[in-house]
């Protein structure tokens, strides 16, 4: 926990710096990804958590502006970065934040066993809200300073959950159903699929990644903005409330 928050710290104190020199607006900093706050309940008569994150505008109503390709495809995300551990969540042991992102990216789809728009075709709906674990590192080749760890795609000892949509990257595609109304985004996990851990920290982060396939200097997932922090310092301030 002592590691992760030092690096936290230190990946804020990065794109706070960075947010300041940047003089160009973007087009995806508008109310609708300014939190407000974020909070995780647990029900113990359906032994599920709640997660929440409230923002001034309409939550979910700025969608990515599609680009018609995978590389240099543009992610938006309503993330919570916690103090899970990667082995909570059905990935092998490795170092990073464990964070549950929600997100949306009309140019792909990337949760190939469901079919969040019910059309029974299973990979047309990226742009819907939708849920990922993944593990975050420290990266200092992108702006926002955060990207999804990545791994060598014959290293037999990584172990992904078997949701994974295929990529080689701590992701998982866990299907938990998402809702957005008004200000507020939720989404709904069940105790078993996160170890039955419902005592963790965790913050509020609503930021824009981008895809890369093409540059090996430049991760595949990459945090470029980070629009809004619910803590203000990623310092994973809050724990989870009983039901």
């Amino acid at each position: 926990m002592k590691t992760n928050l030092s690096l936290l710290a230190l990946v804020f104190l990065t794109i706070t710096s960075v947010s300041c020199a940047q003089e160009k607006e973007s087009p995806y900093n508008t109310k609708d990804l300014e939190i407000t706050s974020v909070h995780v309940t647990h029900n113990s008569d359906l032994d599920v958590t709640i997660w929440t994150i409230d923002v001034k505008g309409t939550a979910g109503n700025t969608k990515p502006i599609p680009v018609g390709q995978l590389d240099g495809a543009p992610v938006l995300g309503y993330v919570f970065l916690t103090s899970l551990k990667p082995q909570d969540v059905g990935f092998s042991q490795t170092e990073g934040i464990v964070a549950l992102a929600l997100t949306s990216h009309p140019d792909f789809d990337d949760t190939p066993l469901w079919d969040e728009n019910n059309d029974t075709i299973f990979n047309n709906d990226g742009i819907i809200w939708h849920p990922h674990w993944v593990v975050l590192h420290e990266d200092n080749r992108v702006e926002g300073g955060f990207s999804v760890k990545q791994f060598d795609k014959e290293n037999k000892d990584v172990k992904l959950p078997p949701t994974n949509p295929g990529m080689p990257m701590y992701m998982d595609s866990p299907g938990y159903p998402v809702k957005t109304k008004e200000n507020t985004i939720k989404v709904i996990v069940p105790d078993y699929r996160i170890n039955n851990n419902i005592s963790f920290n965790y913050d509020g982060v609503a930021a824009f990644m981008m895809v890369n396939i093409s540059k090996e200097d430049t991760p595949m997932l990459g945090v470029y903005e980070v629009f809004s922090v619910a803590s203000g310092d990623l310092s994973l301030p809050y724990s989870v409330k009983q039901d």
